[in-house]
């Protein structure tokens, strides 16, 4: 007995292939439609080995998805809006991996996603599908806007002081399958290789989703470093009033995530490596109360807890399964 099938269409993509292989793997879950366009035809094992999913990629037909069923749109940003607003309307319950309903003021759709967004009404429904902020209000959605891996991180490092430190810079790391399946000259292996590079300064798509649910402006800056997964934040900031001891700040950061089984406090600075293919963030933080200053290191799997993974604990609180089934 299953809790639903779940389509993933645009499954040739990385987070696509990423969460269609962690749906074949769910115990509850059956994988429905995947779909692609260049790779149509071809098993989706023979894309990806490593997933060794057997069932075959095709091109869109709505008319395979039926009411009631779950589906993920793993399409680019600008490309996903009217294909979600199509499954909403049919009935389909989804969750959109893209950028296109993460944002929840469509004058903002221009000028950091090039389009003018078709459907204001769905972007005032649709819940922020990070579920430590928002977990109550994803098991009823209709729409879940899954959440961009660089704001994941950054929030996740900063939720519990949102409202005592300001003046927040956010220095970012990540691994190169964060810059998508299709290559360009800056992630060709010889570009990044023994490389370390800023890219998009002031100007990177996420910030305003950073600043949307952190409910201030913040200096976010990523930079592209030589391996295949993982992401890492170093957060700074001011405390405004008194600075907590460093441990009593970690106490506070352990209650806030008490019932969140994805979110690790770890007493020293973490690595990449030790989220990598799993669902799991680690955070650490410290302060320097002499001059009133915050600390935060986070890392996360850019494909896991970035996209798939959080994808998958969001169908999961959708369907009323367990949140970590699928992914512990």
């Amino acid at each position: 007995m299953t809790a639903g099938v779940v389509h993933v269409l645009g499954a040739a993509g990385f987070g696509g292939a990423q969460l269609a292989a962690l749906v074949d793997a769910h115990p509850h879950f059956a994988l429905g439609t995947i779909t692609a366009r260049a790779d149509a035809g071809r098993r989706l094992v023979d894309v990806y080995p490593e997933y060794r999913v057997n069932k075959t990629l095709s091109e869109l037909d709505l008319e395979q998805i039926a009411p009631g069923d779950f589906a993920a749109v793993c399409y680019p940003h600008a490309e996903a809006s009217e294909l979600v607003a199509a499954l909403v309307d049919r009935g389909v319950r989804v969750v959109d991996v893209s950028a296109d309903y993460r944002l929840r003021d469509a004058g903002l759709y221009p000028d950091v996603y090039g389009f003018t967004h078709p459907r204001p009404d769905l972007l005032a429904e649709a819940v922020y599908g990070l579920p430590e902020l928002h977990r109550e209000q994803i098991r009823d959605a209709r729409l879940v806007a899954n959440p961009g891996c660089f704001p994941t991180a950054s929030l996740l490092t900063l939720l519990p002081v949102r409202d005592h430190v300001i003046h927040v810079v956010i220095d970012a790391k990540s691994g190169i399958s964060g810059a998508g399946r299709t290559p360009t000259a800056s992630v060709h292996y010889s570009a990044a290789t023994e490389n370390v590079t800023p890219y998009k300064v002031l100007t990177h798509r996420h910030t305003p989703e950073i600043v949307q649910e952190l409910g201030q402006e913040v200096l976010f800056t990523p930079h592209l470093v030589a391996a295949d997964r993982g992401l890492l934040v170093s957060c700074y900031g001011r405390f405004i009033g008194s600075t907590p001891e460093p441990e009593d700040l970690r106490e506070q950061y352990r209650s806030f995530y008490a019932e969140h089984p994805f979110v690790e406090i770890v007493d020293g600075p973490p690595g990449m490596r030790a989220v990598q293919r799993n669902n799991y963030a680690q955070v650490f933080v410290t302060t320097e109360p002499r001059r009133g200053l915050f600390v935060g290191f986070g890392v996360i799997d850019n494909l896991v807890k970035g996209a798939a993974g959080q994808a998958l604990q969001n169908l999961n609180l959708m369907a009323g399964r367990p949140e970590v089934e699928g992914l512990a």
